[in-house]
């Protein structure tokens, strides 16, 4: 249910029907991150403040500025606001749009990733240390060496690895970064410099994190997106091809890289044998929500798994003011995902 729709909608039968309701109320929290720290859950959004911009595909509606960590003692218990964590202001080189984010754990140490614009307008990612995992955090001076484009997600391996998986389309810049380098030509618009429809979709990126999880150990390299004959998602396939936020999660062995497809609203999925891929496309987890936007999170909380999501119901379809939400997330035997709809026929 995109936004070009929503002036038929009727929001109040529409959340009677909705599969869940929003955790927190009494602001707006988009992009959640959930993790399962110390048998506690704990998500980290982007918090949508209304900055009055017009709507635009380079997401200047986006006037997000800072954090706030939602915890929870048990996925049934109240969702608690533990307060201001990070403020742009803190942060010496970002200027503006701290969209979405993630967190890690490690050796008693919790790391909030973030991406933000720098005062020369490109994206970058940098990371905030902190003794709790509610914060308040403390940002590094500088951005993460060779990070670009938004949306990290760090995932820990069983063997002690992490991951950041990185990347979004339009006002994310990724395609601005298609030769090394970022393209400042043609600023105002958010479609320049991508791929053709029958060329290779941009894919999302990947790094492993050094030790202490502040800087990258290797170049950012492409996570292939396959389709079922072994080909890489092209550019014009919008209903499965990557568009932001990126997610990996590991279940009975294996690895399940999911993401945004954008413009088209699905949050999708593809499967593989290594945190680098390549990963085989195997369908949909969430069908399109209210607003714009989709972006998730999924989590395993004691024995069940969770998707963390977010839609526009609370602020009647307001695509810049959203509300994070959670569902049960089922794997059938044969380990595929069992897909979402987001409102009750």
């Amino acid at each position: 249910m995109p936004e070009d729709n929503i002036e038929h909608i009727d929001f109040n039968a529409l959340n009677k029907k909705a599969i869940a309701q929003p955790l927190v109320s009494h602001i707006y929290t988009a992009d959640p991150s959930a993790h399962y720290f110390n048998g506690k859950i704990y998500i980290y959004p982007s918090h949508d403040i209304d900055g009055g911009e017009a709507f635009d595909d380079l997401g200047s509606h986006f006037a997000m500025e800072d954090y706030h960590v939602i915890s929870m003692d048990t996925i049934d218990s109240e969702a608690v606001d533990n307060g201001l964590a990070l403020h742009v202001k803190d942060v010496a080189w970002a200027e503006k749009q701290m969209w979405a984010p993630d967190a890690a754990h490690k050796d008693g140490k919790y790391y909030l990733f973030f991406p933000a614009k720098g005062y020369d307008g490109i994206f970058k990612i940098g990371v905030a240390i902190s003794n709790s995992p509610t914060g308040p955090f403390t940002p590094q001076p500088e951005a993460i060496k060779e990070s670009f484009s938004i949306d990290p997600a760090v995932f820990e391996d069983e063997d002690g690895s992490y991951y950041m998986y990185f990347g979004g389309l339009w006002g994310g810049q990724l395609q601005r970064w298609r030769t090394g380098t970022f393209n400042a030509q043609q600023p105002d618009s958010p479609t320049a410099h991508l791929p053709e429809d029958d060329e290779v979709s941009l894919m999302p990126k990947v790094a492993k994190m050094t030790d202490d999880l502040l800087e990258f150990v290797e170049a950012p390299k492409d996570i292939m997106i396959l389709d079922e004959n072994g080909q890489p998602i092209l550019a014009g396939d919008n209903d499965r091809r990557f568009f932001e936020a990126a997610w990996l999660h590991k279940h009975n062995g294996k690895y399940y890289f999911s993401y945004s497809t954008g413009d088209t609203h699905f949050i999708c999925y593809a499967m593989g044998d290594s945190p680098y891929g390549p990963f085989t496309y195997k369908g949909i987890i969430l069908e399109p929500v209210v607003g714009w936007t989709s972006h998730h999170s999924i989590c395993k909380v004691e024995e069940k798994w969770y998707l963390f999501y977010h839609d526009s119901s609370l602020s009647k379809g307001v695509t810049h003011l959203r509300s994070v939400k959670v569902s049960e997330l089922i794997h059938d035997d044969s380990g595929l995902i069992s897909p979402l709809k987001p409102y009750k026929e």
